[in-house]
């Protein structure tokens, strides 16, 4: 009871650090978007695409980590797990749409720049540092993978903030208001080739395509190994989420066995199988001269 309850303990402080990180991310992002209009910056309007697609990880984030202590249910006989391939999904859209609007403003500046109010820029990158850098140091005390991989995403965004606070320094004694639909541009590049990406991935793991190709080979050459099986047909291996997979497998035997002995041949296989760590294995035995009911 003890230990389940320090489980509980941790997972309500991830939890809690996480609500803090998307809070603090969110209104900036909103923050960000009213002062890129008013400055007048396409860099920040850029930036503030990047933070939105971070809030939403971030949300979808929070909202898995409330959820990840809810079992299977009947409806959701996998339980909540396949929500962040959801949740990535969306996040990827917005990105691509809010990259696709940048483009479209800072693209004709290239042409015809116009100086943004610098003094605001470095207003906003200061700021941009602080939020996101004190969101950064209250996920970096966490240990769960959703925290580290989020502490990830805000380290990104307080380098960002860097970028254009250089930007917006240089342009107080240069000007060259070039720099900031070109600094722009780099930002949503960047976001696209990641966000395209993850898309990609994404997408093939909700046509539930096979996460790691090896993978799956070597499960099939584990699946033949006992001497007992003659051959494996209807092998299947995707991933709920991309972190947590699943296998199904028909096993064909050699000889007729006992059920002693089938207890046996699958308890060799859950142990060679244990190292691949899967969710969840459904593995069904079939005689010599059964037909099998899937063909």
């Amino acid at each position: 009871m003890g230990h389940n309850h320090n489980h509980h303990h941790h997972h309500d402080i991830a939890s809690e650090r996480i609500g803090w990180a998307f809070f603090l991310n969110l209104g900036f992002t909103i923050i960000e978007f009213i002062g890129g209009w008013l400055t007048n910056s396409t860099a920040i309007m850029a930036d503030a695409v990047h933070d939105l697609g971070d809030s939403l990880a971030i949300g979808s984030a929070w909202l898995l980590n409330r959820l990840g202590n809810r079992g299977a249910t009947q409806e959701f006989t996998y339980g909540y797990k396949r929500l962040s391939l959801l949740g990535a999904l969306i996040n990827s859209i917005v990105l691509v749409v809010g990259s696709a609007w940048v483009l479209v403003i800072s693209i004709p500046r290239l042409f015809a720049p116009v100086m943004p109010v610098v003094e605001g820029m470095i207003f906003l990158a200061v700021l941009g540092v602080i939020v996101n850098g004190y969101a950064a140091l209250k996920l970096s005390k966490g240990k769960t993978l959703n925290e580290r991989v989020l502490n990830w995403h805000l380290l990104e965004d307080v380098l960002g903030w860097v970028a254009v606070l250089i930007v917006a320094i240089v342009l107080m004694f240069v000007n060259w208001p070039i720099l900031d639909p070109i600094l722009s541009i780099a930002f949503t590049v960047f976001i696209l080739v990641n966000v395209l990406r993850n898309l990609t991935q994404t997408v093939r793991l909700f046509l539930q395509a096979a996460p790691d190709q090896h993978t799956q080979q070597k499960l099939t050459s584990v699946l033949l190994e006992p001497a007992e099986i003659s051959s494996v047909h209807h092998v299947h291996f995707w991933s709920l989420d991309g972190e947590h997979h699943v296998l199904s497998a028909h096993l064909c035997l050699l000889d007729e066995l006992n059920a002693d002995e089938v207890m046996a041949l699958k308890a060799k296989l859950a142990q060679r199988l244990a190292a691949f760590d899967i969710t969840h294995t459904t593995l069904e035995v079939e005689y010599p001269h059964e037909q099998c009911r899937d063909q």
